[in-house]
């Protein structure tokens, strides 16, 4: 098993990157210039190269960010891999969510709505990342994560958010004290056909009460059906194309309660 990486793992990398370019930039301001040095002599077989050495340097810190990048999606697997081990109703999932996944449940999430943002079970934060990429201020998401380590994770990965450690399935008390206006939607990888019927639609009806009239719930799913029960429903139910690049292939429900 994986250990578990270091926080902001890029630091010392970007540090030398910017140390190199800064040199670069001394050393050589122009091809022009470089030119000139090759001309006078200053330069040639019998005398080193400082832009191809910059150059070789430059390629392997390329190499080496690329090696910690590897690294770092391999060790959020291992997280996920253990915590399934550990407890496989509550994880749900044997690894985080594709990018192609995550992508398609922020795409439901209209980065123009106002109020927070909730997230349900973030785990690593891949659906974090892309309600980012969509346009969604960290300081509007509100991350509620029953596992104490992923929320030590999830701290130190969105300062700026609020992690909430608790049980999603109880949004009056866990979630409803940090919200200060109602939510402009709900996004949800929890395991939800771990969870009897009437705890789902409990579950979905909770959340409908904290956020605005119309605004979606976002649940994904490896199964063919709802994950919710729609038989005599009060909400409307949309079901996107399945997802082929997500291991295993997963489909996204958006639900939003009927306007009377």
């Amino acid at each position: 098993m994986a250990g578990l990486r270091k926080e902001k793992p890029f630091e010392d990398l970007r540090r030398t990157s910017q140390k190199l370019v800064a040199r670069i930039k001394a050393e050589v301001k122009s091809k022009a210039e470089a030119k000139a040095l090759r001309e006078r002599g200053a330069i040639g077989p019998s005398k080193p190269d400082p832009i191809q050495e910059l150059q070789i340097k430059g390629k392997k810190l390329v190499a080496k960010i690329q090696a910690e990048v590897k690294q770092a999606k391999i060790d959020d697997d291992a997280r996920f891999l253990k915590n399934w081990f550990d407890k496989p109703l509550v994880t749900g999932a044997v690894s985080p969510s594709s990018k192609a996944l995550a992508r398609k449940m922020a795409s439901y999430v209209d980065p123009e709505s106002m109020g927070p943002v909730i997230e349900l079970g973030p785990g690593t934060g891949p659906v974090t990342d892309a309600l980012l990429a969509r346009g969604i201020a960290e300081e509007r998401l509100v991350l509620v994560e029953y596992n104490p380590e992923f929320c030590k994770l999830l701290a130190k990965r969105y300062p700026k958010a609020t992690i909430v450690q608790g049980d999603a399935y109880a949004l009056e008390a866990t979630v409803a004290p940090h919200l200060k206006k109602p939510a402009a939607a709900v996004v949800s990888s929890l395991p939800l056909f771990t969870k009897p019927e009437k705890l789902r639609l409990a579950l979905l009806n909770r959340a409908f009460a904290l956020m605005t009239p119309g605004a979606p719930f976002i649940q994904f799913t490896y199964a063919t059906v709802s994950p919710v029960p729609r038989k005599g429903a009060d909400f409307e139910a949309h079901v996107s194309p399945r997802v082929w690049k997500n291991l295993p292939p997963a489909c996204v429900w958006v639900y939003r309660r009927l306007q009377a």
